[in-house]
């Protein structure tokens, strides 16, 4: 698998997990409108996910990842 669609992957499944996560925690304490609460959920999702990219180097393309709750980037 080219790390390009790793990348893809990995940002996709960490956005779902914490979209459905805070999705279903601000539905169980808040009851507001659907509608509300899945576009609150999704900027909350969107802005704690960590961020993953395929930068190329000299050895070639590789994976790495940037967090708001880590400083720097990571390679993966």
């Amino acid at each position: 698998m080219k790390p390009k669609h790793k990348a893809l992957l990995f940002n996709f499944i960490a956005f779902v997990t914490l979209f459905l996560i805070i999705r279903l925690l601000l539905g169980y304490f808040m009851p507001i409108n659907r509608i509300f609460l899945a576009v609150t959920s999704a900027i909350v999702a969107n802005v704690l996910a960590p961020k993953f990219g395929a930068i190329e180097t000299d050895e070639g393309e590789k994976l790495f990842m940037k967090w708001i709750f880590i400083k720097g980037t990571r390679e993966i």
